[in-house]
């Protein structure tokens, strides 16, 4: 079963009510909305492009240890994972397939690292559960994901959402008060520093498949 038919085999769950945090019709219609919305506004074709730079950066890993880009550049091509938080459960879907791809990742000398908004204590928690062994790294404010071209705000409808009906309340999860999150997206740079693969999403219910990195990382290789 590839990753998406993970992700829309929850879907279907999820808004057919088969889920303990049920919501109504017009709570997903709300959802659903929002989605378009980010489409429609063409997010996604903003962000930075194979053939660009990528940007470089410097941040916290679960044990609030520097990481930064050029370090791992230095070992050989870098695999970027953008994602909404462990609070989000089409992202703990994605990092268990990108954990399940690490080795055949490692054997063509790249680096994984994902990233983002949620603080060290939640990175710490999501490596634990779900048994992770590459980096996960604290992008705070969503400053490198606005750097990608990621970076959006969540409409004022679905903040009370989230908050009244999820009882999620991202400022005090990710320590910000921005309510922003990153599109999920992929990149691969390589030792150069310029983007060898992207993709990005304004659709947070799809993800690229881990697979597709693979020819890629062996071309740079």
């Amino acid at each position: 079963m590839t990753l998406q038919d993970k992700l829309d085999a929850f879907k279907a769950e999820f808004e057919s009510g088969q889920l303990p945090f049920t919501l109504t019709e017009q709570e997903h219609a709300l959802m659903r909305k929002a989605i378009q919305t980010q489409i429609a506004a063409g997010i996604a074709e903003r962000a930075l492009k194979v053939g660009d730079a990528a940007p470089g950066f410097t941040l916290s890993d679960c044990e609030n240890r520097s990481c930064s880009s050029a370090a791992l550049l230095a070992k050989g091509p870098l695999v970027v994972s953008f994602y909404r938080g462990i609070w989000c459960p089409y992202c703990t879907l994605d990092l268990q397939a990108l954990q399940a791809t690490l080795p055949a990742i490692t054997q063509y000398g790249a680096q994984l690292v994902a990233v983002s908004p949620q603080s060290a204590v939640h990175n710490r928690q999501a490596m634990r559960d779900h048994d992770l062994t590459f980096a996960l790294l604290s992008d705070a404010g969503n400053r490198l994901a606005a750097q990608f071209g990621l970076r959006y705000r969540l409409p004022d409808a679905l903040i009370a959402l989230y908050q009244q009906r999820l009882g999620l309340d991202l400022a005090q999860f990710n320590q910000d008060d921005s309510w922003t999150l990153p599109l999920p997206a992929r990149f691969i740079i390589a030792r150069d520093g310029r983007i060898a693969y992207a993709e990005a999403h304004a659709d947070y219910t799809r993800r690229p498949e881990p697979q597709a990195l693979l020819s890629v990382l062996e071309r740079l290789a």
